[in-house]
């Protein structure tokens, strides 16, 4: 892994879904492969609870057309979706359905992004682990290292758009 970009941002919708933090870095596959990750996550802090939050987030997820268990879905193999990555010098913005999160992520990030044309996301119905900091590294590698994160997650290969096309 190398330098994480975190961005924790409120999100008000009729589910009180609480807090998001969407968080991105580079990885290096064991063949060499730069990928870029996102992981999208509620930080449990909705008004009804970590609960009541994980379960807003599987109905949206759902809503989405991005059932949990469905394994890898290619999201240019499905234009319908609503998702969507859009990648600008700098920063980029994630979009599902009516949740937009922008962030700043870190220039390898974005250089592997360019490669690639698209970037790895794992959007997490369990909350980012209480009290632990968005963006710390251990913490990072141990929730997305977690068989019951990943299996609770919708995993999607999203392609990056740009505004130049």
């Amino acid at each position: 892994m190398t330098s994480i970009s975190a961005e924790t941002q409120p999100v008000h919708t009729d589910d009180d879904l609480g807090s998001l933090v969407v968080l991105s870095w580079r990885g290096t596959t064991p063949e060499g492969t730069d990928v870029p990750y996102l992981l999208a996550c509620p930080l449990g802090d909705g008004a009804n609870g970590p609960e009541a939050t994980a379960k807003a987030i599987e109905q949206l997820l759902e809503s989405a057309g991005l059932p949990l268990g469905e394994g890898l879905v290619d999201a240019a193999q499905r234009p319908s979706l609503p998702v969507s990555l859009l990648v600008v010098p700098g920063s980029a913005v994630l979009t599902v359905r009516h949740l937009k999160s922008q962030f700043v992520p870190p220039e390898t990030w974005l250089e592997a992004v360019a490669r690639l044309g698209a970037a790895y996301l794992i959007f997490a119905t369990r909350p980012w682990p209480e009290g632990a900091e968005p963006g710390d590294v251990e913490t990072l590698a141990a929730f997305t290292s977690d068989e019951a994160v990943l299996t609770s997650a919708v995993h999607v290969l999203l392609p990056a758009r740009s505004l130049r096309g």
